[in-house]
């Protein structure tokens, strides 16, 4: 099932950077280096096996010293993706009528990059870089290991449905925050958005 824009998502972010006044130190965003070459989809290098469903428990990103429980996530009345409990800065969340993280497909993890009390889970999501490691966790045992393809940031208003939502045949992950840019009157205006595949099992 296509998710759509995640405009709504957005537009919770940027809580403490407004009340603090610290627009002028916003999170980490990624560099041109990190986009898909040629602007287009990551490439499709081979990876592991699919799994078999199993929903996701826990997202481990040990770049950025994550290592946070998952929660289930659905769509707004306007069919944007969920956001997780603001007030909760250890959690993220994942589109649970969608993929599975593993199985064959487009998973979809999401967070927030800040709450009014600081800083959240997904604050440096921006930094990670392409061949770094996320690990999720499954309710069967088995920790499904993905590597990055491409870190991109998007203006919502232009947000690339197909591209980052879109079906895929083999066992692929999207992790999603707020980011691209920052004004003091609405917050952020876009979102960054990791590509990653599967690429072991433990």
């Amino acid at each position: 099932m296509a998710i759509a824009a995640v405009s709504g998502f957005a537009l919770v972010c940027g809580v403490w950077l407004l009340q603090h006044n610290t627009a002028s130190a916003p999170p980490p965003q990624p560099s041109a280096a990190q986009a898909a070459d040629g602007g287009g989809a990551p490439a499709r290098e081979a990876g592991a096996p699919a799994l078999p469903p199993s929903p996701p428990t826990r997202i481990t990103i040990p770049a950025l010293k994550v290592d946070v429980p998952l929660t289930g996530l659905g769509l707004n009345p306007d069919g944007s993706l969920e956001a997780p409990p603001s007030e909760r800065r250890d959690l993220a969340g994942w589109y649970e009528s969608g993929t599975t993280p593993g199985d064959r497909g487009t998973a979809v993890v999401a967070g927030h990059v800040d709450n009014a009390e600081g800083p959240s889970v997904f604050y440096a999501l921006g930094a990670l870089q392409k061949g770094m490691p996320i690990e999720i966790r499954r309710t069967d045992g088995q920790t499904a290991v993905f590597t990055i393809d491409a870190v991109e940031v998007y203006d919502s208003r232009a947000f690339p449905d197909d591209k980052v939502y879109g079906a895929a045949k083999r066992p692929e992950l999207r992790v999603i925050t707020c980011g691209g840019g920052y004004s003091k009157k609405t917050g952020y205006l876009g979102n960054v958005v990791v590509f990653a595949h599967l690429t072991g099992v433990r």
